[in-house]
C-alpha cells in the first residue's frame, strides 16, 4: 500500500478518556456484579427502577455538592435551548420520580437501580468518567430501624461476594451531631476532604473556617450507639464511629455511613449512603424521610481482585 493511500487522519481506536470498552471477558464480569447486586436486593424485598441518563441540570444545582455541580457534571445545551446533564448520580432522579407520583404510592417503598452515571474526574484506580452504580433506598420510614436495614443490606452484599468481615469496616457517622460539634457547613465539607489532604494542608484550612482546634475525639450520640448496638444484635460487628465521615452531598441530614476495604493494598472507601429526609421539598412537595446507599461496580471490582474473590460465575 502506497502512503498516498493511507487515510490522513486515523480514528483512534481507543474508547473516549475515562470510560471502558467491555469484551465478552469484561461483560461476565459485569453481569456477575450486577447478578449478585440484584440477586441479594430482591431477596431483601427491594424492587427494580429506572430512568433515562438525561436529566434537567437543575435537578443537581439544589442539592448536589458543589464539586460535583461545578467541576464534575457532564452538561450541554439541547436545541430548545435546554441545559442537560448526563446524571452524575442517581438520588435526585428518585426523588423527582417519587415527588411526580407521590399521592398513588403506598409508603414504605424499598427501590433499588443500577443507573449509569458520569463524571468529569481525573481518571484514577477506582474511578472512571463512566461507571455503574447500584443504588438501594428506603423511602417511608422514620426511624432508626431503617438505618439498621439499609447498613444489613450492605453488609449482606458484600458477604454475598464471599467477603469476610475482617476484609471491610463500616464506618458511620451523623450529620446532626457535626452540625451540633461544628455548626458550620464549610467545616463539615473540609472533613469530607480530610483524608486528601496532609495533616499540615488540613490543619491550616482548618484554621479558616473554624475558630476551635479540630478534635477527633467526638462521643457518639445516643443515634450512633443504638444504631451500632442494633447492628451488632444483628451480627455485624464491623461497624465503627468515625468523626470524619461526612459524605459530601448537601442533602444528607442524619445517619452517614461508607464502607472501607481493610487490605493495604486498596485502604480506600468502597461506597457509601446515609439519610436525607428533605430532598423533595425542592420539588414543592410534603419530605418523606429515606435513606440509602450507591455502590460502584469499579471499586467493587477493584475489592474482589484485591481479595482474590470470585469476578465471574463458576
Amino acid at each position: 500500500m502506497s502512503d498516498k493511500s493511507k487515510p490522513e487522519n486515523k480514528i483512534s481506536t481507543e474508547p473516549y478518556k475515562g470510560v471502558r470498552d467491555f469484551y465478552p471477558e469484561d461483560m461476565a464480569v459485569q453481569n456477575y456484579i450486577f447478578d449478585t447486586w440484584k440477586k441479594v436486593a430482591k431477596e431483601a424485598g427491594f424492587v427494580e427502577y429506572s430512568a433515562s441518563i438525561l436529566e434537567p441540570a437543575e435537578l443537581y444545582r439544589a442539592k448536589t455538592g458543589e464539586e460535583i455541580v461545578n467541576e464534575q457534571m457532564f452538561t450541554f445545551t439541547d436545541k430548545g435551548e435546554r441545559e442537560i446533564a448526563l446524571r452524575p448520580e442517581m438520588t435526585p432522579t428518585l426523588a423527582r420520580m417519587i415527588a411526580g407520583k407521590r399521592k398513588s404510592l403506598k409508603f414504605p417503598l424499598r427501590w433499588f437501580s443500577i443507573p449509569n452515571l458520569f463524571r468529569y474526574e481525573r481518571p484514577q484506580r477506582g474511578r472512571k468518567r463512566e461507571h455503574w452504580q447500584l443504588n438501594c433506598d428506603i423511602m417511608g420510614i422514620a426511624d432508626l430501624s431503617a438505618e439498621v436495614e439499609t447498613i444489613s443490606l450492605a453488609h449482606a452484599i458484600m458477604k454475598a461476594f464471599g467477603a469476610k468481615d475482617k476484609d471491610f469496616v463500616i464506618r458511620i457517622n451523623d450529620r446532626k451531631l457535626l452540625n451540633e460539634k461544628f455548626g458550620n457547613e464549610k467545616a463539615i465539607k473540609l472533613l469530607d476532604r480530610k483524608d486528601k489532604m496532609s495533616a499540615e494542608e488540613f490543619d491550616q484550612k482548618w484554621s479558616e473556617v473554624s475558630s476551635e482546634p479540630f478534635d477527633p475525639n467526638i462521643e457518639p450520640n445516643e443515634t450512633i450507639k443504638k444504631l451500632i448496638d442494633g447492628l451488632n444484635k444483628k451480627g455485624i460487628a464491623n461497624v465503627i464511629f468515625d468523626t470524619t465521615i461526612t459524605r459530601g452531598f448537601d442533602y444528607y441530614n442524619g445517619v452517614v455511613f461508607e464502607v472501607f476495604d481493610t487490605d493495604p493494598a486498596n485502604n480506600r472507601s468502597l461506597f457509601g449512603g446515609g439519610r436525607y429526609d428533605n430532598l423533595l421539598e425542592i420539588f414543592g412537595v410534603e419530605p418523606i424521610p429515606t435513606i440509602g446507599f450507591g455502590m460502584g461496580d469499579i471499586t467493587i471490582r477493584d475489592f474482589l481482585e484485591t481479595h482474590g474473590l470470585p469476578t465471574c460465575e463458576k
